[in-house]
């Protein structure tokens, strides 16, 4: 116990420090310094209990998931993995989405919704797993399902194609829709924004000046802020986007780049099955196929235990057992209409 907690307490300093080197905010980065202080005390306190308990002093190094963390912090960003970091319990991560409690009102127009500004979802890489997940396992199951029931290659490789082409096409014009109906609604609720504005400059100042006062800055110091803020209608309207629809103007979404992410991911899972039925190996196509896949399932569990918290080993073993359980159900009920209809 004390050296599992000192070794979770030495892991979140070191995991803090390089979350500080990748930041490119000086204030944030001041953050995760004091945090790994803090983690870096607790860690002193147990290993005082595990020295006087007769235990060595042991040596620390960081696990393979914090490793991995900490490589897509540098790569992306802090702000960019924040689903990632908080599976493995960092805290302090509200500052990318919410001013913290006293955080100090606006003094210029520049300031006036810049905390908003380059704050992205963070779930690309949820999004591409999950888009991979649902390419093999819908692919495995319709590939498995064909081979009991008929076991000519050329019709496997034909039905996993078709099943490709189908599932990833499907995906990418549900994205589209998606997307592009939450765009229109996001773009009319500005273009309201923006009438409203043109027509009422002069309410919609006071609307935002009684926003900044209920943060806790003055009234008149708000006015003043609200009343600069008109004098650049662009700036205006993409400030009053923010704080009163908390939209991000520069961040809708673009529904093509949605679905060809999506139809890339789905391609890339639906793929891996089909490989061993189109390079041709054979009989053992079908055991290699199901390996494949089996690992790939595995692979993709361990992934998402990144978001998870869960351990890797589990989660990834679930995640094999479930397409597992769905490959062999198919190829049942393949097989079973294969016979019946022979």
């Amino acid at each position: 116990m004390a050296y599992q907690s000192w070794h979770e307490e030495k892991q979140s300093a070191w995991l803090y420090r390089e979350l500080a080197r990748a930041e490119a905010d000086p204030v944030k980065a001041k953050l995760f310094d004091a945090l790994a202080t803090a983690a870096e005390d607790q860690a002193t306190i147990w290993l005082k209990k595990l020295t006087e308990s007769g235990a060595p002093a042991p040596v620390f190094r960081p696990g393979a998931r914090a490793r991995l963390v900490a490589a897509l912090a540098r790569r992306r960003g802090p702000r960019a993995v924040r689903p990632v970091l908080a599976a493995m319990k960092v805290r302090g991560l509200s500052v990318y989405s919410a001013a913290p409690p006293g955080h100090a009102m606006p003094t210029r127009v520049e300031q006036v919704g810049g905390r908003h500004r380059g704050i992205g979802s963070g779930g690309n890489l949820r999004a591409a797993v999950f888009g991979v997940n649902d390419g093999l396992v819908s692919n495995t199951s319709l590939i498995m399902g064909v081979a009991g029931a008929s076991g000519d290659p050329a019709t496997i490789v034909t039905a996993g194609a078709a099943g490709l082409l189908a599932g990833a096409l499907s995906m990418a014009a549900g994205e589209y829709v998606s997307m592009r109906s939450q765009r229109e609604m996001f773009e009319y609720q500005i273009g309201l924004e923006r009438q409203e504005l043109n027509e009422y400059p002069q309410e919609e100042a006071e609307e935002l000046a009684l926003i900044y006062q209920a943060r806790g800055m003055d009234l008149e110091q708000a006015r003043g802020v609200a009343r600069q803020l008109l004098q650049d209608p662009q700036h205006a309207l993409d400030t009053l986007a923010r704080e009163e629809l908390g939209l991000n103007p520069d961040d809708l979404g673009s529904p093509w780049g949605a679905a060809l992410f999506s139809f890339l991911a789905f391609t890339a899972g639906a793929l891996i099955p089909l490989v061993p039925f189109a390079v041709r190996i054979g009989p053992s196509a079908l055991v290699a196929a199901a390996l494949l896949a089996g690992f790939a399932l595995f692979a993709v569990g361990t992934t998402l235990s990144l978001f998870t918290g869960r351990g890797a080993l589990a989660s990834g073993l679930r995640m094999m057992l479930i397409g597992g359980a769905s490959g062999l159900a198919t190829y049942t009920i393949g097989k079973l209409l294969g016979v019946a209809l022979a």
